[in-house]
């Protein structure tokens, strides 16, 4: 598979065959992303929203008034859940969202995910991530070259601190290292600059995750 390969500064560019790159026929391995994904973000769910039962609410022991002759509907408790300041009926309570899915079924969604986002043009690969000062405005400078507009996601092999400082103020660009990308990243950005270090690495990770 061919993908346009960029210079540090992303002034010149030239399309380069890259064979280790999974390739897919049909519809096999999309519901392997969907999982993957629905997975990731139900595992980024910390569960601890919580509301009060009647039972839980403090007060309203003694009751309001008594229970006939007042012209007034009956009740018991102030803390009803009829009352303001009252308990929760089916109220959400702390609970465990986490999935579990199958190495297998990762590795697929993987592969999957990124022969999708290749096949369409929307990873780009760059050369080396290479600044001479920690400025925002000259990784700014190289990334809008290469994708002017809309959500972008920075990949390397390790970043170093220079590119690391200067391409966190941007808004609209993420990093991720190449040995912690996943199917989600693959699939939230508009366009994906992977260096050359790390393409070579996910293209070992999906070649020894399919041996």
């Amino acid at each position: 598979m061919k993908l346009k390969v960029f210079s540090p500064d992303g002034t010149s560019s030239r399309e380069e065959e890259f064979a280790g790159l999974p390739t897919f026929e049909g519809d096999k391995g999309l519901q392997a992303v969907k999982e993957v994904i629905v997975a990731i973000e139900a595992n980024a769910r910390l569960g601890t929203h919580s509301t009060k039962t009647r039972g839980e609410v403090r007060g309203g022991g003694k009751k309001p008034w008594r229970q006939k002759g007042t012209g007034r509907a009956r009740a018991g408790s102030i803390r009803s859940p009829l009352w303001s300041g009252g308990g929760v009926v089916f109220g959400p309570k702390p609970r465990d969202y986490s999935k579990k899915i199958n190495s297998k079924v990762k590795a697929l969604a993987f592969s999957r995910a990124l022969f999708d986002r290749a096949s369409a043009g929307e990873i780009d690969v760059i050369e080396r991530f290479e600044i001479p000062a920690a400025k925002t405005k000259a990784i700014n400078t190289v990334i809008g070259r290469i994708s002017p507009e809309g959500k972008v996601l920075v990949v390397d092999e390790t970043f170093t601190p220079e590119v690391s400082r200067a391409t966190r103020n941007l808004e609209r660009v993420s990093m991720q290292e190449a040995a912690k990308l996943n199917a989600l990243d693959l699939a939230k950005y508009r366009k994906i600059i992977v260096s050359s270090k790390a393409l070579e690495k996910i293209i070992a990770r999906v070649n020894g995750a399919n041996s």
